[in-house]
């Protein structure tokens, strides 16, 4: 059996000495009381026939109810623990501090096996933070997509 693969965007903004990065955490029961080291980039899976630059994009504005607009820098990719192969691009944008992302929702059975039903946003914030900030937040798999963003940057002449 394949392994899933998902496709995200990491957005980022210029406005102050540093980058700051969007990093999203996601909604429900189980991950509530969950925090360094469980949030995400916004990603999801593509659909049937789907590309995977095209899932990031169409997922992204899902999670967060944000339209990304290019340009977009390539990230690569990562594999997570549970094997999953997530795709990654950045690209410079805006977030309202604050903003409570106006996104999907989906619906679980919690706990599992109780045959109780649980509909809640796909995530429930999403924010903005420093290179640092967002490392600590984000899953360890997921961190080096800040250090190959903020490489580029520097390449870029595009940091402080």
């Amino acid at each position: 059996m394949a392994k899933k693969t998902s496709g995200g965007l990491l957005l980022y903004d210029r406005k102050g000495d540093t980058p700051r990065l969007l990093v999203a955490h996601p909604g429900g029961p189980f991950f509530s009381k969950r925090d360094e080291g469980w949030w995400s980039i916004p990603k999801g899976e593509p659909e049937e026939g789907e590309e995977i630059f095209d899932a990031a994009i169409r997922e992204f504005e899902e999670e967060t109810g944000l339209r990304p607009k290019g340009p977009y820098v390539e990230l690569g990719d990562v594999v997570q623990r549970n094997g999953k192969r997530v795709f990654a691009w950045g690209f410079e944008g805006e977030w309202e501090d604050g903003r409570i992302p106006e996104c999907n929702e989906i619906t679980l059975e919690f706990p599992k096996g109780s045959g109780k039903l649980w509909t809640f946003p796909e995530i429930d914030q999403a924010k903005l933070l420093s290179p640092e900030n967002a490392k600590r937040k984000l899953r360890e798999e997921q961190r080096p997509f800040i250090d190959r963003l903020l490489a580029i940057l520097q390449e870029e002449g595009g940091l402080r």
